[in-house]
Formats: C-alpha cells, sequence, structure tokens
C-alpha cells in the first residue's frame, strides 16, 4: 500500500466515522495552532476531506512557525495560513470576527531539545497556551481542545492510569520542563473554564505515529522503523524496561474531534490505544521479529552522554482509555499496523513524507 493510498485510506475512515457529529461543524471557523506539525497537519487534512463529504462550508485557519509547509497546507487543502510564533499574540483578530473551534496543538515534542532549551520549552507552552485562551475568550470559540501528554502522569507505581492519577516530577531535573509546563497549562486551562465559562477539553496524547509521521522524527519509534527499512539490527540506548503509551495517528485524529465535540467542559481525556502498549525492548522486538521476520536483532548500547538524548524517565503504566470510549471512540490499529502503515508510508518513491 503506497504513501498516497495509507494517507487516503486513513482520512476516509476518519471522516466516514459516524460517531463524530459532523453537522456541528457546519458553517463554523475551525483554527489549529502547530498546523504545520505531525497532529496539526492531520486534523487539517481531515477537516479539508470532511469539508467535502459533508459538505460542511467549514473555514480553516492555520497558525505555525514553517512557512513552506504552512503554504503547502494552504495549497492543497484549502487552509488560511498565519505564520507566527505562538509566544506572540497571534494576529488572527482581524482575519475573524467568530472562531468557533480551536485545537491548540503548538508545542515542542523533540526529546532532546526538551533537554537542551528547556526554558524554551515552557515558554512555548506556557505563553503560548495563555494568547490562545485569550484569543478563544475574545472570539468567542464554542471549543477547545489543548494538546497535552501522558508525561503529566510522571512516575507512578501504578499499572494503569486513569486521568485523576497524577505522580511525581523531578522539578530539579531540566528534561523535566516538557510535563511540568504541560501540567501548568492543563491549570490554566482549567482556570480559564473556571473563572470565564471558557468551554474546554484537555486531550492527553499518548505517542502517536503512524503515515504521515516524518522520516526524520527522531523518536524511538521512528528510530525502529527506520532500521527495519535498512534491514539494520536495533540498537538501544537503554535497557529498555520503560513501557510506552501508543495510538495510531487517524485513531487520535478521531479521538481529538470527537472530544471537541461530544467531551465535557473542563475534563480531561486519555488518548491511547491500551492494546497497544508495550515496553522499550518489546516494541523493538516485535518490529525485529514480526515486520522483519528474525533477520534482524535487538541490541543493547548505553552510551555515556545518554543524559542529552533527552529521554523522560522510566515508566511502567499503561493509560486507560474508558473515559474516551465512553463517548463513543473506538481505535482501530493495533502497534504491528501501525508500524507496517508507517513504513508503506515512507516506502512510497518520489513523495516526500
Amino acid at each position: 500500500m503506497s504513501m498516497g493510498e495509507v494517507r487516503r485510506a486513513d482520512i476516509y475512515d476518519a471522516i466516514s466515522d459516524t460517531g463524530i457529529p459532523w453537522h456541528e461543524l457546519s458553517g463554523s471557523t475551525v483554527l489549529v495552532t502547530g498546523a504545520t506539525g505531525l497532529l496539526g497537519s492531520a486534523i487539517v487534512r481531515t477537516l479539508s476531506a470532511a469539508n467535502d463529504k459533508h459538505a460542511l462550508r467549514m473555514r480553516l485557519i492555520g497558525h505555525g512557525r514553517n512557512s513552506g509547509k504552512g503554504d503547502e497546507l494552504a495549497n492543497s487543502h484549502g487552509m488560511e495560513f498565519v505564520r507566527g510564533d505562538i509566544r506572540e499574540p497571534p494576529p488572527i483578530s482581524g482575519i475573524a470576527e467568530t472562531i468557533d473551534y480551536i485545537f491548540h496543538c503548538a508545542a515542542t515534542t523533540a526529546s532532546a531539545d526538551m533537554a537542551a532549551k528547556p526554558d524554551d520549552v515552557m515558554t512555548i507552552a506556557a505563553d503560548g497556551t495563555k494568547n490562545i485562551l485569550d484569543l478563544a475568550l475574545e472570539k468567542r470559540c464554542r471549543s477547545l481542545v489543548y494538546l497535552s501528554s501522558m508525561e503529566v502522569y510522571g512516575q507512578t507505581g501504578l499499572r494503569e492510569v486513569s486521568e485523576s492519577d497524577l505522580g511525581y516530577l523531578d522539578l530539579s531535573n531540566p528534561r523535566s520542563s516538557y510535563p511540568e509546563s504541560k501540567r501548568y497549562c492543563e491549570t490554566l486551562c482549567a482556570a480559564y473554564a473556571a473563572r470565564h465559562g471558557l468551554p474546554i477539553k484537555i486531550a492527553r496524547l499518548s505517542q502517536t505515529f503512524g503515515a504521515g509521521t516524518p522520516k526524520d522524527d527522531r523518536r524511538v519509534f521512528a528510530q525502529f522503523a527506520s532500521s527495519a527499512i535498512d534491514m539494520r539490527d536495533i540498537e538501544l540506548h537503554t535497557e529498555g524496561k520503560s513501557r510506552g503509551n501508543y495510538c495510531y495517528i487517524s485513531d487520535t485524529v478521531r479521538a481529538l474531534l470527537t472530544i471537541l465535540l461530544k467531551g465535557a467542559n473542563g475534563e480531561a481525556y486519555n488518548i491511547a490505544n491500551p492494546e497497544a502498549s508495550a515496553t522499550i525492548r518489546e516494541m523493538a522486538e516485535l518490529v525485529a521479529n514480526k515486520i522483519c521476520g528474525g533477520k534482524i536483532c535487538v541490541t543493547v548500547n548505553i552510551p555515556q552522554d545518554i543524559n542529552k538524548l533527552g529521554y523522560a524517565p522510566d515508566t511502567g503504566f499503561v493509560m486507560n482509555a474508558n473515559k474516551l470510549k465512553a463517548l463513543g471512540w473506538v481505535p482501530k490499529y493495533g502497534l504491528e499496523e501501525m508500524y507496517r502503515r508507517m513504513i508503506a508510508d515512507w516506502q512510497e518513491a518520489g513523495v516526500e513524507s
């Protein structure tokens, strides 16, 4: 299955989800921050296709820093692109009188940056989120989804975490800039909801990947996929004992739309496929044995400068997704199929990912 086919199938799956009340988006204006990132661009592509399939007459506005990718999305998917740093008030006030729906996706996601540029991580999160919340108030937003992370749970001895379970974060570790800033932004959202009645929902994402993930993504799941394509042994930089939580990208987009239109104001929702949970070692072995048919091996080589890589502390929990499933959402793809679809996407010749 080629990249084009995979992505088209993913989008078709999303826009054909009858559990999403598409009619509520009719005639609306939707803003996506971080629109040129993995999830932001996937949301834009899905909404653009839904516009056509369901005759919604939506106006799509994307905000981001990458003009090249932004202009490409604008040209191919009918999105209006506004370039800017999310830490500055977005110049959208004069563009739209009202903004009905907002997906606030803008954030630093590279682990190495979390360790090397922790101050940027925190200001992008804190200042950017306040700017978007103020904009949502000004534009009388009907629903806003803030994209948070499973990292807010920190380190916990629990085997399963629901939305009310929070663990320990080491505030002296610069790498905590990411989860701590996510916690701060969730609290800021709660404050705006309580004081101003702003209709906010929180989406706590597991690691999301699939068709559309850039080939140069440095996260561990992408490195494993690159090893599989090259038929090269997978080298772990840790013992691989940390447990990861994962969700396929189109499943995540459907979840975000479900939360936007059906979620309760002020509530947080885990987005994860519990069946796709695995330790780093287990995931590496799955790629080596299932994807590569046992033709590559898994080795361990722990570098001396491992802290510079920005890896999160080990975790051992599975994210409980029952609260989201109660809204009618069901994940479709497990971990093996996530890899097969992403690799098929990458292997399409002559098309950039």
